[in-house]
Order: structure tokens, then C-alpha cells, then sequence
């Protein structure tokens, strides 16, 4: 179906967006942000706790990284459902179920006597997770009018963008402070406290249909991204020699996910997919995923590569890693919404293709550090990079999403926050490689190896930038 006649569609839908946004939807939307802050600051917030839940559960470096990898495997396999639970169930049913699911895992986290309940409590947590990102991106774009959808897609941005990077930082106050079941259990008085608020504040909207659900095609996306996380989780083993299982895995989430695609591809000629892939189909929408993908990748990697960096190579503790990491999601925090209001003004390539610049160039300065580099010198090559994805995020993932028909804001949704999950193992695993195979000279090394991947994907995404396109005007009653 051509792009026009994707955006043409829009008319046939019979509802007109709304033109100014009223009290109860900035209560709504102010809930779901929140809630979804809590459970992605959730995702990264182990990265520099690892070392004291290793030592209290008696388990390895490789085993204990699966509280992180089994969090984004997880994500990876649900995410894909939430196209059809969009469509299925309310605003408020998803919301509940989201909180409810989360604060499960969170409390089991609180309480996990050995490791492996402690995964368990990480699953649990993720399928939470996985919910409630695609419900508030496709209530943002039902109940936002387009004119002011910059505006509060900067503000989502935030939470997906500067969460992760604000993790470790929060991890290692709280850590040093009180130790690692600490944060749980404040997530758990904050996930009490929205879930709450939400009780009254999120109603039972959302349009609903009796959407089938296709198993077969549930079983093939567990297979195949799945396959794919777990693989792109495990590929540094290759730098051991142990390459049978990365590369097994890798193939089998090639092979389950080639034909998920064609599956879906047939399902959808019935209106019955489970994932429907037509907004691949809108070119707006294949550019900025691609970008947004780049984006993940090179700032969950960074997240994890710069403590390894800082502790191993300059020597600095916990506590002091984290506060040096605060500077660059405190300011992408600020910008992001300054964006959003930004790009419902002027449009989108002002602001992605300087973005890209500063994120290619904040990767490649990093990769001069050294030994003899100062802690401010790495705060400053943090927060330039961090700018960059601040301009980036928000008007991709407005224009992204933005771009498509109303009947496709939830597969959109879902695609776009899939992606993004395995860009992020992907990043985390090929700059993690790279440090790696770099160490072997030096830790110095293998952290400017690991920058230096993180720069040409950088290159990468100011190619994907100039191709962006500022977004046609929407008629009204579209």
C-alpha cells in the first residue's frame, strides 16, 4: 500500500483528534509517565549494583548479568504482544494490568532469598515494563493533538532516554547508601503510591475490538526475538572461544523471526496480526527507527562500558560513578522537553541533524580518554553526547509515530519499543565485545575500541538524519 494512501487513511477512521488538551488527560498522561519513568530507571539500575548482588547470591559476572539480559529477553518476547492487547483491552485494564505486574516483581525482588527467584522477579517486572510503553506512546497519540505532540513527546522522551541514563547514577547513591534491596523497595513504595493515583486518575478509555489472537504467531516472536536478544546478550563468549551458543541462538532468531515477518504478512490481509508491519510501509517511520535504534544502542552500550571505565581504569567508586554520570541525564532531562516545543515549531531536520553531530562526535571524543583523562573532561564528553540524543529521541519518535494511521498507532507503538529493546542488547553486547577483545592490551584500550563502535554507529545515524523528511501538514479531520 503506498505511503499516501496509508496517510489517507486516517479520514476513514470518523474521529477528529482533539485541539486542546484537557485536565484529565494531563492527570492521565502525567500518571503513565511516571509509572513508566519508575520501571525504566528499573532496567538499568543494576548495572553498578551487579558486583553486591554477586557477592550475596555467591554467583559469577556471567551469571549475574542475566538479571539484565533476561529483563531485555523478556521485554523483547511481550512487547510484540501489545499491539494486540492495545486493541483487545482498556486504558485502564492495561494500566492495572501493567502496575499490578510490576509491583509483583518488584516486592519478590524486595524479598529474593537466592538468585534465582531474583530472575524471576526480573521477568515479572519486565512483563510489567513491556505493557505500559506502547499504552502511554498510543494514548500521547489519541489524546494529543498533533500540534502539540512535540511538545509532549519530549516529555515522554525523558523517561525513555534519560531514565536509563539516570540508573546507575541512582543505583550507586542508594547502593553505597543502604544497600541493593533498597531500591526495590523504594520502587515498590513508588509503584504504590502511582498505582494509587491511578486507580482514580486512568479511566476505561481507549476504542476496543475483538482482535484474534494468533498463537502460532505468539510462539514464532518468543523464537525469534528471543533468539535474538539472548544471542546479542551472549556474543561477547566469542571472545572466550565460546561461540556455539551466541551463534546458534543468532540463527534460530534469524530464521524464527524471517518467518514471523512472513506470517504476519499474510495475517494482515485479514486484519489479524498479531504485529501488524505496515507502518514499515510509511518512510517516515523506516528512518526514524532506524535512528532511534542507533540511539539505544550507542547509550545503554555507553551506560554500561563508562563505569567499567571509571572504576577500572580511573579508579573511582561506586558513589562517585554515578554522581559523575548525573550531569548528562540531568541536562538530556532538560532539553528533551525544550525539543518537543522546538519541533512543533520548525519541524524536525533543525533538530536531528544537529543532534546527530553532537551524538557521533560525543562517541568519538570518548574515545580519546585515557588513563591521564580528568573526571570533568569524561562529564563533558558525557553531557555532549547526551544533548545530541535529547535532539534526536523526541522529534523521531514523535515524526515516527506521528506519521502513521490512526488504526496503527499501537503496532507503531509496539514495533518502535521492540526495536528499541534489542538495539539495546545489540549495543550493550557489540561495545562490550569490542572493550573486551580491546582489554587485552589494556582497559584504557578497550574502552577507546568500544567508543570508536559507538562513532560509527554515530556516522550511521547522521545519515539517517539527513534523510529525514519534515512531516506533511495534517488536513484537518485527520
Amino acid at each position: 500500500m503506498p505511503e499516501t494512501q496509508l496517510r489517507d487513511q486516517r479520514t476513514s477512521t470518523g474521529h477528529t483528534p482533539p485541539q486542546t488538551i484537557g485536565r484529565p488527560v494531563v492527570v492521565l498522561l502525567a500518571v503513565l509517565v511516571v509509572a513508566a519513568l519508575v520501571m525504566i530507571l528499573n532496567e538499568t539500575v543494576l548495572s553498578v549494583a551487579l558486583p553486591a548482588l554477586m557477592g550475596d547470591f555467591g554467583v559469577t559476572a556471567a551469571t549475574a548479568q542475566w538479571l539484565t539480559t533476561g529483563f531485555m529477553l523478556t521485554m523483547a518476547v511481550v512487547i510484540p504482544t501489545t499491539g494486540f492487547l492495545l486493541q483487545r483491552c482498556t486504558t485502564r485494564t492495561l494500566f492495572l494490568a501493567a502496575m499490578g505486574l510490576f509491583a509483583v516483581g518488584t516486592l519478590l525482588a524486595v524479598i529474593a532469598p537466592n538468585f534465582l527467584v531474583m530472575l524471576l522477579a526480573r521477568v515479572v517486572q519486565a512483563c510489567g515494563t513491556a505493557i505500559i510503553l506502547p499504552l502511554l506512546m498510543t494514548t500521547t497519540l489519541h489524546s494529543v493533538p498533533p500540534a502539540r505532540r512535540g511538545t509532549v513527546m519530549g516529555l515522554n522522551s525523558v523517561v525513555i532516554s534519560v531514565a536509563p541514563a539516570i540508573g546507575p547514577t541512582v543505583s550507586g547513591i542508594v547502593v553505597d547508601a543502604l544497600g541493593w534491596r533498597w531500591l526495590f523497595g523504594l520502587m515498590l513504595a513508588v509503584t504504590a503510591v502511582v498505582l494509587a493515583i491511578g486507580l482514580g486518575a486512568v479511566r476505561s478509555g481507549g476504542e476496543t475490538r475483538s482482535a484474534p489472537l494468533d498463537l502460532g504467531s505468539v510462539l514464532l516472536s518468543l523464537i525469534g526475538f528471543g533468539g535474538l536478544v539472548y544471542g546479542l546478550g551472549s556474543i561477547s563468549t566469542v571472545v572466550d572461544g565460546d561461540w556455539i551458543a551466541p551463534v546458534v541462538s543468532l540463527a534460530v532468531g534469524i530464521a524464527g523471526l524471517t518467518v514471523f515477518v512472513f506470517r504476519q504478512n499474510g495475517l494482515q490481509r485479514h486484519d489479524s496480526a498479531l504485529l501488524d508491519l505496515r507502518p514499515f510501509r510509511v518512510g517516515a517511520f523506516r528512518v526514524s527507527v532506524i535512528v532511534v535504534m542507533i540511539c539505544m544502542a550507542t547509550m545503554l552500550g555507553s551506560v554500561v562500558v563508562l563505569p567499567l571505565y571509571l572504576q577500572g581504569t580511573l579508579g573511582v567508586s561506586v558513589l562517585t560513578t554515578g554522581l559523575l554520570l548525573l550531569p548528562g541525564g540531568l541536562i538530556q532531562g532538560l532539553v528533551s522537553p525544550l525539543v518537543g516545543r522546538l519541533y512543533d515549531s520548525i519541524g524536525p531536520r533543525p533538530l536531528v541533524i544537529p543532534g546527530a553531530i553532537l551524538l557521533a562526535g560525543g562517541q568519538w571524543w570518548l574515545s580519546t580518554m585515557d588513563a591521564s583523562t580528568s573526571t570533568g573532561m569524561v562529564v563533558a564528553r558525557h553531557v555532549v553526547f547526551c544533548v545530541g540524543m535529547a535532539m534526536l529521541m523526541t522529534p523521531l519518535m514523535t515524526l515516527s509515530l506521528g506519521s502513521l494511521p490512526r488504526e496503527l498507532y499501537g503496532h507503531g507503538s509496539a514495533i518502535m519499543n521492540t526495536l528499541q529493546q534489542l538495539a539495546g542488547a545489540a549495543g550493550t553486547a557489540v561495545m562490550v565485545a569490542a572493550m573486551t577483545i580491546g582489554a587485552r592490551s589494556s582497559m584504557e584500550h578497550g574502552v577507546r575500541i568500544a567508543f570508536v563502535v559507538g562513532g560509527v554507529l554515530g556516522i550511521v545515524a547522521l545519515v539517517g538524519a539527513v534523510l529525514v523528511k519534515r512531516p506533511q501538514p495534517v488536513p484537518s479531520g485527520r
